[in-house]
């Protein structure tokens, strides 16, 4: 079932005494003016938590739960698990950073190391017997839980026109499509890292290579089909960068606002600043700081 924009407003309500209510930032470069949402500042490190908070909160409080993840979700989950009393299990690819992979075991979580990719890693996940599976990015109540990230910038910012976010799988795009009322999504992705531009551009989910600076939270292979449905449906503007322009942005983020954040959180001001954003007064998210 898809999830709603009365879905996102309850996610809200419910996540709020768990999550940060994350500040916006407003600037300028070279004369432009600039307003980013500073959700790296999250915690866990990225808006991940979210999600993982209002899934873990929606029902029946599970046993136990289990996912699978580049790193950023399991990060979320294992804290969102921790906070909540519910042992938790996270499976991540060999290559997983291992910053974040020490951060998912001092959460307190049980990390298995499996397959060359996150769709191999889901696979072993989905494969284990006990406890609730939660998806990183295709399930509605993780969905809805990412979108309050755009609800609170369109309640603190409402002449904001325009909302971007870096996409993997497409659960915060999907989610922010839910919460803007109307205004533009903008996704952004890696050349070589494209599930959801693949997706748009094709008429339906496809298989995509994975390859990119920025893959352990973008290197998804395919885009969900909630996901594709909700940012097909709010006709999406889907950009892509290079991992050269990647790293540049995160570069300039650190060198002139001293803001550190992880490469796929800088693919939105990469394509910022190379003037791909169809619009007047965007709000770019940056969406982790997890290296």
């Amino acid at each position: 079932m898809s999830p709603s924009p009365a879905d996102v407003a309850a996610a809200a309500t419910r996540v709020a005494p768990h999550v940060r209510r994350t500040p916006l930032f407003a600037t300028e470069v070279d004369g432009r003016p600039l307003l980013l949402k500073l959700e790296h500042l999250q915690r866990s490190g990225s808006f991940k938590m979210r999600g993982a908070t209002n899934a873990l909160l929606s029902g029946e409080r599970p046993d136990r739960v289990v996912t699978a993840s580049g790193g950023n979700h399991g990060l979320g989950v294992a804290t969102a698990a921790a906070r909540l009393g519910v042992p938790a299990t996270v499976y991540v690819p060999e290559a997983v950073p291992e910053a974040k992979a020490r951060r998912i075991e001092a959460a307190g979580a049980k990390l298995v190391r499996h397959g060359d990719t996150y769709a191999e890693a889901a696979a072993a996940a989905l494969a284990e017997q006990g406890g609730r599976y939660l998806h990183a990015y295709d399930q509605p109540e993780v969905v809805a839980g990412q979108g309050t990230v755009a609800a609170e910038i369109v309640a603190d910012a409402p002449d904001v026109d325009a909302v971007v976010v870096a996409a993997g799988g497409g659960g915060l795009a999907a989610g922010t499509s839910l919460a803007i009322g109307g205004r533009r999504i903008v996704t952004v992705e890696p050349e070589h890292c494209r599930a959801v531009h693949a997706a748009l551009t094709a008429g339906g989910p496809v298989d995509v290579g994975v390859d990119s600076v920025a893959a352990s939270a973008l290197g998804a292979t395919r885009i969900g089909d909630l996901a594709f449905a909700l940012l097909d449906a709010a006709d999406t503007v889907p950009v892509l960068v290079s991992d050269a322009e990647i790293l540049a942005a995160r570069d300039l983020l650190w060198n002139e606002f001293r803001l550190r954040v992880e490469p796929a959180a800088a693919a939105p001001f990469a394509a910022w600043l190379a003037d791909r954003i169809p619009a007047r007064n965007p709000c770019l998210v940056l969406c982790g700081a997890n290296d």
